[in-house]
Parts: structure tokens; C-alpha cells; sequence
């Protein structure tokens, strides 16, 4: 099992380019709470503060198509260095910003959001590189059991900084870190010699380079993406409602922390097994997780036990980091060659849609029948992402070539 770590150590500065971008990352989790308790503290709103988190992922989601691009066509260090000044520039603006001028908060976190690092395209388009195979599976693992370190961490450090030096500084520490950390990444990258975008494949005269969405298979693949992050924010928010409907609220974190957790184990065995990933079974597997939580959360079981919810997050999280890494793999082995970045950028536009949408119909289920509600609403999306996966793979099954499909199929993994 710990072959493909091995492989994945042996490649040069595949280690340090995996540590570094996530480590760029971690500021993600940490600016939504920041930013909220900042606003909150300006408007004594909630809604308020939503608007301005959602100007902020709007950006984000907007542009990631085009700093991907950008990410393949020309160095990546340098448009790290950019985008992290101009995203740090955002939240610093946002930080001085007074309770008074709070209205332009939604635009200057859009404009933020626009900006943000390209960290995770970037690092995702240099594993397309790597040409082992079981290498190249176990970059995607790791990287997708990394980040779960950061939903994890991210929040709670946030949490503490609010409480210990106020929003503000909370908000500031974190713009220094991503700062820093992004500076750090574009070092890593430069001497692992990604200061030249990857060899793009020459088009013939007269001919104009098409879409990355009409690549086969990859539009299918990223719209399972935008079904599995509808389920993930929906289950969230029937944890959040039910510690509020126990009066415990580090209940819901508790029992967040505890899905992380086994999906955190899932990655790490996940990756080290031999063979392609199947992305469809997967993801099913994620869906029976979700449907396992209906007859435990109220009102179908009233009164609940945290204990039993938080065993079937363990077990159901095993699936979580295997799915996203397969996803992963599969939209950068689906990239056109030297587009990679630019297809993970689609994927963050699809995702965010995806967290967008199911905000407000997780609400409704919410105010209507309970939190048992928002579970099964999850798990008929996830039926949806499992249907697209598997369709996915069928397109992608018709064009590729007989000899291409038996070596796959012979080398598949769970």
C-alpha cells in the first residue's frame, strides 16, 4: 500500500509542490469565518455577511476558467506572485475598511475573489506531468487528504484568532498567510523549474483551438463535481441545524470534525492502492454514506444520538477523499494536453455553482421538515453526480481506443 507513496516521493519536488500548495490554500476556510464575523460585527447581520462571502466565491468562481488558462500559457510563479498581491490587497482594503462603508464590502470581496492564487490549478496541472501512473494517482490522493488537514485546522485556528485578537486581526494573520505561503509555492515552483507554461500541441492553419468543456467526458465529470458539492454543503448545513436544535453548537463541529476525520483515513488507504481509480463507484459509495444519515437525524429519530450520527460520518467518510481525488485525476487526465490548469479552473466555477445552489434548497428542506430532510436531499444529488460520473466514463469508454480500454480496465482499484 505504501508503494505509490514511495513512487510519489521519488519524483522530484513533487513533494514540496504538493506540501506548499496546500499549505497556500489554507487560508480558504479561514477568510469565510474571518469575513463573517467581520461584517457581523459591522451590521449585527447575518445575511449581510452572506452577501458579502458570496460576492467573494462569485469572484473566485467567475474567474477560475480564466486563471487557469492563464496558468497554462504562461509562468506560473510569476502569476502566483500577482494574484496573491492583488488577492492580499483585497482583504487588506477589507480590514481598514470602516463599519461605515461596510456597503462596499461586497465589491471589494468580489474584486478579492477575482484574484484569488491559482494554487490549486497550477498543482494540479503539474501532476499531469507525472508520468507513473500509480505515482500520478497517489499525487491526487494525498493532495485531496492534505486539504482535508485544512478544513479541519483552518477553522479552528480562524475560530481562535477571532476570539483571542477580534475579527480584524483575525482577518489580517490571515491575509499574512497567504501571503506568505503563496510566496513560499511560487519559490517551490520556480526550482522545480515551472517558470515556463507547459508545451501546448500545434494547431493546424486556419483552424481555431476549441473549448475545453467539449473535450469528451470532461463536461460530464465536472457537472458529478457540481452534484457532489451541492451534497457536502447540504449535509453541512443539516449538522449546523441540528446543533442549534440540541442548543449544542460544538455538537455540529464536533460531528464535522469526526466526517473529516474518516475522510481523512479514506484518502490515505485510498491512495495507496494499486491500480486507476473507479470515479463512479466512488461516488455512489458516497451517496449510501449520505442516505445512511435519513433515519437518524429528526425528525425521523427524536430524540437523536450524537454518538450514532457521528459513527455513520466515520464510516461514510472513508469515501469523501477518495471521491474528490478521482474526480481530480480524472479531469486532469481528461485535459487536453497543456490545458490541464484551465479545465481545474472550469472545476471551480462548477463547484461553486454547485455550493451556490444548494445553500438555498438545503434551507427550504430545513424550515420545512428538519435536518433528516437536507440528508435525503443530499442523497438524491449524489444520484444525479453518480449517473453523470458513470456517464462520463461510458463517453469516454466510446472514443478511446480497444487496447487504451483493456489496460484500464485491467489496472482498475476501487
Amino acid at each position: 500500500m505504501l508503494r505509490p507513496y514511495r513512487q510519489l516521493l521519488a519524483v522530484p519536488h513533487l513533494a514540496s509542490l504538493l506540501v506548499w500548495s496546500v499549505l497556500a490554500r489554507m487560508h480558504y476556510t479561514g477568510t469565510s469565518i474571518a469575513l463573517t464575523f467581520l461584517v457581523v460585527e459591522w451590521t449585527d447581520s447575518y445575511a449581510l455577511a452572506g452577501l458579502v462571502m458570496g460576492a467573494l466565491t462569485v469572484g473566485n468562481g467567475v474567474s477560475g476558467p480564466w486563471r487557469g488558462r492563464m496558468a497554462d500559457r504562461t509562468s506560473a510563479p510569476r502569476l502566483i506572485v500577482i494574484t496573491v498581491l492583488c488577492y492580499v490587497t483585497g482583504l487588506a482594503v477589507l480590514v481598514v475598511l470602516p463599519a461605515s462603508a461596510w456597503y462596499a464590502a461586497p465589491v471589494i470581496a468580489f474584486l478579492a475573489g477575482l484574484s484569488m492564487p491559482p494554487a490549486t490549478q497550477v498543482v494540479r496541472g503539474a501532476f499531469t506531468r507525472i508520468e507513473d501512473s500509480q505515482a500520478r494517482t497517489a499525487a491526487y490522493g494525498a493532495e485531496a487528504t492534505l486539504f482535508e488537514l485544512t478544513f479541519m485546522l483552518g477553522p479552528v485556528l480562524t475560530a481562535f484568532a477571532v476570539g483571542a485578537l477580534g475579527p480584524r486581526w483575525a482577518l489580517g494573520l490571515i491575509a499574512v498567510v497567504a501571503l506568505s505561503a503563496n510566496l513560499a509555492f511560487a519559490v517551490v515552483l520556480r526550482q522545480a523549474g515551472m517558470d515556463q507554461p507547459a508545451p501546448r500541441p500545434a494547431l493546424a492553419a486556419g483552424t481555431r483551438r476549441r473549448s475545453v468543456l467539449v473535450t469528451p467526458g470532461l463536461a460530464l465529470t465536472l457537472g458529478a463535481s457540481l452534484f457532489l458539492v451541492m451534497a457536502f454543503t447540504m449535509v453541512d448545513l443539516a449538522i449546523v441545524a441540528l446543533g442549534r436544535e440540541l442548543n449544542m453548537p460544538t455538537v455540529a463541529g464536533a460531528l464535522i470534525a469526526v466526517w473529516a476525520v474518516g475522510s481523512l483515513a479514506g484518502g490515505l488507504i485510498a491512495g495507496g492502492l494499486r491500480g486507476q481509480p473507479r470515479p463512479a463507484l466512488r461516488t455512489a459509495l458516497v451517496g449510501v454514506g449520505m442516505a445512511a444519515l435519513i433515519p437518524v437525524l429528526p425528525p425521523v429519530l427524536d430524540p437523536t444520538s450524537p454518538v450514532l450520527i457521528g459513527l455513520i460520518l466515520a464510516i461514510g467518510g472513508l469515501a469523501i477523499a477518495p471521491t474528490i481525488s478521482a474526480g481530480n485525476q480524472r479531469i486532469g487526465d481528461l485535459a487536453p494536453e497543456g490545458r490541464a490548469a484551465e479545465a481545474v479552473g472550469w472545476m471551480a466555477s462548477f463547484t461553486t455553482t454547485g455550493g451556490a445552489l444548494a445553500a438555498p434548497l438545503a434551507g427550504w428542506l430545513l424550515d420545512r421538515f428538519g435536518p433528516a430532510a437536507a440528508a435525503g436531499g443530499a442523497a438524491i444529488v449524489m444520484v444525479f453526480a453518480t449517473a453523470m460520473m458513470a456517464w462520463s466514463v461510458t463517453v469516454v469508454r466510446r472514443t478511446t481506443p480497444a487496447a487504451d480500454q483493456r489496460e484500464s480496465e485491467a489496472s482498475d482499484a476501487v
